[in-house]
């Protein structure tokens, strides 16, 4: 197969530095707020977003670790198959994250509800659209079995990285 090759449309601005600390999922970000700035040449592109209360960002985790083929999660103290996670490390690191839009400002999102380190290139962008994304989930994995891990976690304030 030949390779697949991505250039960055955007930079992703946002207050963690490092991945310690930065929450662990969207919602564990909710209070905090991002930019992100897509490139001149891709602004037009940004026409008509601002009625989206939600958008899908994918992006590349540039400081992702390692990549193990096996890993533990932060909710559970057993291996799981890295693609039954939503670890950073993977063979190809592209992260996607669900942010609220606040505003938008020329080639500039005002984003809350972040989970992204700063300086991550962006990829692309896409709407949210609830009829389209939002599913009835049956089955979680695993993580059925860690309900009360997840809840402590979001009460100790672990999913926000702090």
């Amino acid at each position: 197969m030949n390779a697949v090759e991505y250039h960055p449309i955007g930079i992703i601005h946002t207050p963690f530095k490092t991945p310690e600390g930065t929450p662990i999922q969207p919602p564990g970000g909710m209070d905090d707020c991002a930019v992100v700035e897509v490139f001149p040449e891709h602004v037009e592109g940004l026409r008509d977003i601002e009625g989206f209360s939600h958008i899908i960002l994918l992006y590349h985790c540039h400081l992702s670790g390692p990549v193990r083929l096996t890993v533990k999660p932060f909710l559970d103290d057993a291996l799981h198959g890295l693609f039954a996670t939503r670890a950073p490390a993977r063979p190809n690191a592209i992260g996607l994250s669900v942010v609220r839009l606040l505003r938008v400002e020329g080639g500039s999102l005002f984003i809350r509800e972040v989970d992204i380190v700063d300086g991550a290139p962006l990829l692309d962008i896409k709407p949210y659209v609830p009829k389209f994304d939002s599913r009835a989930s049956e089955r979680t994995g695993w993580i059925e079995k860690q309900a009360h891990r997840t809840e402590q976690a979001r009460d100790d304030g672990r999913f926000s990285g702090k």
